[in-house]
């Protein structure tokens, strides 16, 4: 029994990893085999990957872009290619290295002012809005000249539950702040311990700082880093009954493409085995600051040098490389 869950930690750990993340199919898999689990996980309606021309294909390394929204229900329309109506809160692209040593997490801001395949030039979250999942992805990949091998959409309501079956997580805010967007909600400057709403609210606030959704990424991946830390300590999911009470609460916030199958997920969950919270490095795709399109939308304005020089080290596979020589990573 002491094995079995030193074995569900170690591959639990290794999938929250995929998507912080939470593609947990791969410990799913172990607790069907075990005990009969059955994965709440949902798969998208259709392929939502481009046809035609699309960037290489990496033969190792492999890139999942993970789309938050409140729109998991509607899996026809986000996957589909048609109008959603609501653009993406969160983007966040996932690097798996070839060697399973590390891995690096990539968060874009929603207002990056990019080209938007077939509609001219726009917010990236809007996206989302115009043509759901594939006109993401499409609009990821013609932005940094890399392939997405796989895509999660995530609802980010569903962190208030995961943190919950977690005991809570500590986060680290910069400075105290109130919560405006979910009102009652107070956070010192410091680490916080959250849980249940109180993580929603830290994770989704934006109009407490000046410089509103930067801070807001910033948080999102101070939670993340969260998750990955009571994971990895010894009383994170110290029995199956917590397990499958956390694995149920990120399997039901999740939709992933249907080539991610327990077989597929399970197998990079083995390959990541070794990964530790300080092997994961978390950044943002850094830019040029704030600016106002032509038509008056304020905006993030793109860092072209950087955007290339990314999308050159994700094509070979050396962003940790990258990530350490800049100084970029978020802790």
């Amino acid at each position: 029994m002491a094995e079995r869950r030193r074995v569900l930690r170690r591959v639990s750990f290794a999938v929250v990893i995929l998507v912080v993340l939470p593609l947990v199919a791969a410990a799913a898999v172990v607790l069907l085999v075990q005990t009969g689990y059955r994965s709440d996980v949902r798969t998208l309606d259709s392929d939502p990957f481009p046809r035609g021309e699309r960037p290489a294909a990496s033969r190792a390394s492999e890139n999942v872009l993970l789309i938050g929204s409140d729109t998991r229900g509607r899996l026809g329309d986000i996957a589909g290619g048609g109008p959603t109506g609501q653009r993406s809160d969160t983007l966040m692209l996932v690097h798996l290295p070839a060697d399973g040593d590390d891995v690096q997490v990539m968060s874009i801001m929603r207002d990056l002012w990019v080209p938007i395949p077939g509609h001219g030039e726009g917010k990236v979250n809007a996206a989302f809005s115009l043509g759901g999942v594939p006109l993401t992805i499409r609009t990821v990949e013609a932005l940094l000249d890399v392939r997405i091998d796989h895509v999660a959409v995530v609802d980010f309501a569903g962190f208030a539950a995961m943190s919950s079956t977690l005991g809570g997580v500590d986060v680290v805010s910069p400075k105290a702040f109130t919560s405006r967007n979910m009102p009652g909600y107070r956070f010192t400057a410091g680490v916080n311990h959250v849980a249940g709403q109180r993580a929603l609210a830290f994770v989704r606030e934006r109009y407490a700082f000046p410089d509103a959704d930067h801070q807001r990424v910033r948080n999102q991946q101070s939670f993340l880093r969260g998750v990955l830390d009571r994971l990895a300590d010894r009383d994170g999911l110290h029995d199956l009954g917590r397990v499958r009470a956390f694995l149920g609460a990120t399997g039901r916030s999740v939709t992933v493409d249907r080539g991610l199958t327990f077989t597929r997920a399970a197998r990079i969950g083995w390959r990541l085995r070794s990964v530790r919270p300080d092997d994961v490095a978390f950044f943002t795709l850094p830019t040029l600051g704030s600016g106002t399109s032509a038509d008056g939308q304020s905006i993030v304005l793109q860092d072209r040098t950087a955007v290339a020089e990314i999308g050159s080290a994700l094509r070979h596979d050396t962003l940790g490389d990258w990530v350490d020589h800049h100084h970029t990573e978020e802790r």
